[in-house]
């Protein structure tokens, strides 16, 4: 938990040393633009919005590889979290063997659920029968009783521990 603690404050540092120089140079030109204004007694709003635009796209061009480079590395940090460090602990990562414990379908996969359907041996009997359903003998689609969890019960659990 302190890992990704860690690392939501490092993405807060990365975001606000990506803005903060933009932010930075539009209020410091909009300092300087008003202070000219108020010299000047000229009180116009679009005054003071065009010079903003160009210094914050200008501040964005020429350090687009330094944040580039930031983000770069905050993204390789947080694959390199979620791939080799999360993975490992068991707090996150299922068994591999877990659906051994665990029957996700039971009971959708029965054999006489496509009995209309011919086998393949009937098909390779009867070559020229196209293995087409009869729209009569169709099955019905029922939603299956219980939908598969991805979190073992207790017993499961229990049971899943005890084979370790």
């Amino acid at each position: 938990m302190e890992l990704l603690v860690e690392y939501m404050t490092k993405g807060f540092l990365v975001m606000l040393s990506i803005s903060m120089p933009c932010v930075l140079v539009a209020a410091g030109i909009g300092l300087v633009v008003g202070i000219i204004q108020a010299v000047t007694q000229v009180q116009e709003q679009t005054i003071a919005a065009a010079p903003k635009i160009l210094a914050v796209f200008l501040v964005i061009i020429v350090g687009s590889f330094t944040f580039l480079n930031l983000l770069t590395g905050l993204f390789s940090q947080g694959v390199g979290i979620a791939f080799n460090v999360l993975a490992k602990q068991d707090n996150f990562a299922l068994p591999s063997d877990y659906y051994k414990y665990t029957t996700p379908f039971q009971g959708e996969m029965d054999a006489d659920r496509f009995k209309n359907v011919p086998s393949v041996e009937d098909i390779m009997k009867h070559p020229g029968k196209v293995p087409y359903i009869d729209k009569y003998d169709k099955s019905k689609f029922y939603p299956s009783s219980k939908t598969p969890s991805p979190r073992p019960s207790l017993i499961e659990t229990n049971q899943i521990l005890k084979g370790q």
